[in-house]
């Protein structure tokens, strides 16, 4: 494309979905450490119970959100995040506050 080259970017949407449940699903679980390092010590780990949704373009971004609707891709992501609170909740990497 001359002229109006377009910057492509490789992007796991995954990480947005996992970001857009964490809130939900932490205020379910008591006594959870929400410090930042917890936060992404939680994400890091549910991430790593999911398959990746990579996208490169807009077409790939819609096909990825149209998947995302459905009931058992969410149910995924409540139960690796789930999973990960616990994990991380049971075994910090910062002394109980």
């Amino acid at each position: 494309m001359k002229g109006a080259e377009r910057i492509m970017k490789l992007k796991n949407y995954m990480e947005d979905l996992v970001w857009q449940y964490f809130d939900e699903v932490a205020s379910r679980h008591k006594n959870i450490c929400t410090c930042e390092n917890c936060r992404l010590d939680i994400v890091a780990l549910a991430l790593n119970f999911l398959p990746p949704r990579y996208i490169v373009t807009s077409k790939g971004e819609t096909y990825t959100k149209v998947n995302a609707l459905e009931q058992q891709f969410r149910i995924d992501i409540i139960t690796a995040l789930s999973h990960a609170i616990q994990i991380v909740s049971n075994k910090p990497h910062h002394e109980p506050q």
